[in-house]
């Protein structure tokens, strides 16, 4: 089998690993991959052989779909898969949402335009929520002094393991197409992340702060401004799905047992759909 995917990063690259493993051919464009994406030639060549096409590239600065708008025509593979974000559902006031809730109603309406796209496609769209894994944890933000703990009452958050992102994308090469929403059955507000960390690592967690005090970017003030959980009960079902880490304490205990150069690094905090 031959995989080719747009934009192999963080969570496409443990994909990657897995797959190898099982003797698949792996090639893409991005960070870990080889193949630069403007390169219309070599990446056409690799469509043309691959059996499984996955992208995580988000809409671009114009909202465009840049793998669409260059490479929508030669997407010929029997399988083909999409990483996308719940930030497609915008804003539910803390409300549980599955793959029927509407779309379009937040600040990514870019990404919610994509994602219908590539669903009219015939790909397996999985949609994601937060991100984290070895190197991108409340460990790493822990160690690196940017942890933080905000008074934002009733705000929850959902969020995945990244070995349960690649997880679910396998468990989709042999599921039907459709929407799926990747998630861990416990949302929780990020408070209880960074507690349960400082626990683990045996210090003090970082004070509390109202969150209009917090000195937030514009993109983690907006981020704040929306509030739901993501259940993942259609994965479940269909594909067979199990999250390796149900809660974020099964996570964050796998991640506290595993010393590595990765986990070790100062690196970004934990990812939303949109970075990774």
């Amino acid at each position: 089998m031959r995989l080719f995917i747009f934009g192999l990063g963080y969570s496409a690259g443990v994909l990657t690993r897995r797959l190898r493993a099982q003797g698949w051919h792996v090639s893409g464009t991005g960070r870990g991959g080889t193949i630069a994406f403007d390169d219309r030639t070599a990446v056409l060549a690799e469509l043309a052989d691959a059996s499984h096409v996955l992208s995580s590239v988000p809409p671009g600065r114009d909202g465009s779909d840049p793998v669409l708008a260059q490479y929508g025509a030669a997407l010929a593979a029997p399988w083909i898969g999409y990483l996308s974000s719940t930030g497609v559902y915008g804003d539910c006031g803390g409300a549980w949402v599955d793959e029927t809730a509407p779309t379009g109603l937040g600040r990514r309406n870019a990404r919610s335009e994509a994602d219908l796209m590539w669903a009219a496609l015939g790909a397996r769209v999985f949609r994601l929520p937060g991100i984290y894994g070895p190197g991108r944890s409340a460990f790493d933000r822990l160690r690196s002094g940017t942890a933080r703990r905000l008074i934002a009452p009733g705000q929850v958050f959902s969020r995945v393991h990244v070995d349960d992102i690649a997880g679910g994308v396998i468990a989709g090469l042999t599921g039907p197409a459709g929407i799926y929403n990747l998630a861990d059955d416990q949302p929780c507000d990020g408070n209880a992340v960074i507690e349960e960390a400082a626990r683990l690592m045996g210090i003090a967690p970082p004070p509390l702060v109202p969150l209009d005090q917090a000195d937030l970017s514009p993109m983690a003030r907006a981020f704040y401004a929306e509030n739901r959980r993501v259940a993942n009960a259609k994965a479940q079902r269909v594909l067979g799905w199990r999250p390796r880490y149900p809660t974020y304490r099964e996570g964050l205990r796998a991640l506290n047992a595993t010393t590595s150069p990765t986990s070790e690094s100062a690196a970004p905090p934990t990812l939303n759909a949109d970075q990774r």
